[in-house]
Formats: structure tokens, sequence, C-alpha cells
């Protein structure tokens, strides 16, 4: 395990996964987002997830044998009720019509809060209000910065056929995952910056914390104005 920045400990990914998943049904969903914009998908249910969690995955477009891939974790108050205190919600909408354009999937994983769960998430944001930053609110709570195990989505994705892909994140931690179990990450590519007057600090502490690709000095400048 290793050590997070305020001592706690947080479980590291296998080098492989101990269980083969397998693909449980497969249904077609035609996807519309508030703007407008539609896709057609595919959702795919698995067996033998080793976290017992019921993740998703959603294949667009025509994945090629480099196929992009985007790991989202769920987040309730952000892609369903368009929280503007984080950018989950615009970066899965951009995530759809990224993969749908060139071929790929998006895995929804059932992580909200970072992996802490929505009453927890939602705990840590009133310790937010108070002057917390994201990761201080959790680690106050006793709970990890960052719970989140990406076992389950590369069994996912062999699961898929996928043995190596182009990342769709900002998070250096969600690649490293990923190669640890084994899955060829041949480059990662950053998400668009969504701010608001109500993220701008979230997303700095992403920087300054967890090494998130996003233009530090830009966000700094937004939240000291």
């Amino acid at each position: 395990m290793q050590p997070n920045r305020n001592g706690t400990r947080r479980p590291r990914a296998p080098d492989t996964p101990s269980v083969l998943a397998t693909p449980r049904s497969r249904v077609r969903v035609p996807l519309r987002f508030h703007d407008g914009y539609e896709a057609d998908a595919e959702l795919v249910t698995f067996h033998g997830l080793a976290d017992g969690q019921e993740h998703v995955a959603v294949v667009l477009g025509e994945p090629g044998p480099v196929p992009l891939v985007r790991l989202h974790s769920e987040c309730l108050t952000g892609d369903v009720f368009g929280s503007a205190r984080c950018d989950c919600g615009p970066q899965l909408r951009e995530a759809v019509e990224s993969i749908a354009e060139r071929g790929g999937v998006l895995l929804y994983l059932r992580q909200e809060g970072r992996g802490i769960g929505l009453y927890n998430k939602l705990d840590a944001y009133a310790l937010q209000d108070q002057g917390l930053d994201t990761y201080e609110a959790n680690a106050a709570l006793g709970l990890p910065e960052d719970a989140r195990d990406y076992t389950a989505a590369a069994q996912m994705l062999r699961a898929l056929g996928i043995g190596e892909l182009d990342l769709l994140s900002n998070n250096p931690d969600k690649a490293a995952q990923l190669r640890a179990l084994g899955i060829d990450v041949r480059d990662r590519i950053p998400t668009g910056v969504f701010t608001t007057a109500h993220n701008v600090r979230y997303l700095r502490a992403k920087v300054l914390q967890t090494q998130h690709t996003l233009p530090l000095a830009a966000l700094t400048e937004l939240s000291a104005g």
C-alpha cells in the first residue's frame, strides 16, 4: 500500500486482476445530453468484477486497435444534477463526444466521491465550506484522499478485448494503476478545463496535491480573483 499525503494508507492495485471478468449483457442505448448532443452507445455489464460493484462500459463509435478510453467515476451531483462544485458533468459530456468520434469506451465506475461514497462526499463538502480543500476534508473525516482502485476497470477492458489504449484523463494515477495491472497505456490525453466560480479551488487542489494535468497558473489567478 502507498501512503497518501496525509499519512493514510491507500490500497494499490495488484500486478494483475486475480479473477477474469466476462461480459454479462449488451444493450444499445441512444444517449442525449442537455445541449442536444446525441450518440448511439452499447452498454455492457459484467460478471466477476473484483469489487462486486455494478460498473458499466459504454462503447461508442467504432473502437480500433488502440481505442480512446476514459475511466469516469460516478458523480451524482455533477453528472445528474449539474453541480458547479466539480467538473465531472462537463468531463462526462466531453468524453462521450470525443470517444464517439474516434471510437472507444467510457467505463462508468461506481466510485462516488473518489471512492468514499455519496454521504461522505457531502460531509466533505460541508468541511470545504469551512475552508478545507477536497483532500484535507477527506482526511478530517478519517478517509483516504482517494480510495479508488482500478482493478475492476482493468478486468472490464480485458473482457472487451482491450489491452492497449489511449487514456482520456488529467489524473496520472489512473494511468499508473492501469499499467500496474498490465494494460498498455500508450498516451494520456488531458480533458478540457471546465472552471466555474465554485470549483476553482477544487481544481487547483487536484493540481497541487495529485498532479492533475491542469493549468495551475490560470487556476491560481482565477482563485485569487
